[in-house]
């Protein structure tokens, strides 16, 4: 014989299966396809070194700011309200980048690690990624491996890579007559690649390398290499350093009188190496960028925004780092699943225009995202209207130019 109560709670499971069913029960409901019930993004790079001004900390607020903003737009139909940022410091080394890439997926549950730079520590985590079939998209190494011989189906990189800044810079500066090339790079995954994609566009638009000159990282005397990399009077001494290392080789290529004599190209810069030093020991320098804050009044919205939470202006970093988190998430609001398998199934081929990706496009390939970017010249101190508005951009590299194109690519994805 059947009580009330047992009637009551019979009739109760019928209501939640037949809400189950129906797809009810709130953001996170949906028969378990937010895995834990929430969605934890892991923001992984350089907390204090060479590299922190870059991304850093910084990085992770704009990841934060990007949940703020899907949770504003989607409201009570969002996937899931349960989100989560976590991240960890890899200090620029591949060993600990490994471990703390582990971590993050094994305890922590992140769904996607972000940011990563340092190419060999890149290097490791999308090879975790792979392991763990989990999701990575880099924002902050410029490896060309990761889109070639090291590319995995759970592993997207989605702001620059050294292709896209030697094919800018390399070429525009070999063009305009800088014919003979001295190069002094870090000797590691990136420098290496940085050098390799450099010589390949220098010698492409009929100028020559000459000198290759390793350095260590990270490193803060470079007074020994800039006077080899100048002893035989190059037109250009191009340097592949980024970060606190790329302030240190500037700062002592002034010292040594070059400014002005030797012509200085920089493979990778950010806004804030500029900020560092002012504009005054950059001005005329002409180098690829990713994105630059004040390009225009869609850039600088965002910018502001960003500079209300930090104090500061954006990097490229800093912006894609936003773009990467804002769009893994409207892909697993579209998909209805933190999945890895599923968000990448629905990110391929995806064609994407935000404030940072312009003419953007997920290649499905070789997971390599392309979009356009810029060829810019640091201004005058005296053409500096305020305070970070430090860039003039001289011409824009549409998309399908700017990347190594897709049938050149030697990505194998697998399964």
């Amino acid at each position: 014989m059947r009580t009330k109560s047992t009637v009551a709670l019979a009739s109760a499971m019928s209501a939640s299966l037949l809400l189950a069913a129906c797809g009810g029960g709130g953001p996170s409901a949906g028969g378990g396809k937010i895995s834990d019930d929430k969605i934890v993004l892991a923001v992984l790079n350089d907390q204090s070194g060479v590299y922190k001004d870059v991304s850093g900390p910084n990085s992770v607020e704009a990841v934060k700011m990007a949940v703020e903003d899907f949770k504003a737009k989607h409201g009570d139909k969002a996937v899931t309200t349960n989100i989560e940022v976590v991240t960890a410091d890899h200090q620029n080394k591949p060993d600990i980048a490994n471990t703390k890439a582990q971590e993050l997926y094994d305890r922590q549950k992140a769904d996607i690690i972000l940011d990563v730079p340092t190419s060999s520590a890149a290097l490791a985590v999308a090879n975790q990624a792979k392991t763990k079939k989990k999701m990575y998209i880099n924002i902050g190494a410029g490896t060309t491996a990761l889109t070639n011989d090291n590319c995995n189906k759970y592993t997207f990189h989605w702001a620059y890579d050294a292709y896209m800044l030697a094919h800018g810079t390399g070429k525009t500066v070999t063009e305009n007559g800088g014919k003979k090339w001295n190069v002094v790079y870090p000797d590691y995954a990136f420098g290496q690649d940085m050098t390799k994609a450099f010589s390949a566009q220098v010698e492409a638009a009929g100028g020559s390398i000459g000198q290759k000159i390793p350095t260590p990282f990270p490193n803060d005397n470079f007074a020994t290499f800039i006077t080899k990399a100048n002893s035989d009077q190059p037109d250009v001494i191009g340097t592949m350093h980024a970060g606190g290392d790329l302030i240190n080789f500037v700062k002592q290529y002034n010292q040594a009188g070059l400014t002005g004599k030797t012509k200085l190209a920089v493979g990778l810069m950010f806004i804030t190496d500029i900020h560092s030093l002012g504009a005054d020991a950059f001005q005329g320098t002409q180098f690829t960028d990713a994105w630059y804050w004040n390009m225009d009044e869609q850039n600088k919205a965002w910018a502001d925004k960003f500079m209300a939470k930090t104090k500061t202006r954006p990097s490229f970093a800093h912006a894609a780092n936003y773009s990467a988190a804002m769009n893994y998430l409207e892909t697993v609001q579209e998909a209805g699943t933190d999945t890895a398998d599923e968000v990448v199934k629905k990110l391929e081929g995806k064609k994407i225009n935000d404030f940072f990706l312009r003419n953007g496009e997920v290649r499905a390939k070789d997971h390599r995202v392309i979009h356009d970017v810029y060829l810019a010249e640091v201004k005058k101190k005296a053409d500096v209207a305020e305070e970070w508005d430090y860039e003039k951009i001289v011409a824009t590299i549409p998309a399908a130019e700017a990347f190594k194109q897709v049938d050149k690519s030697t990505c194998n994805m697998g399964s």
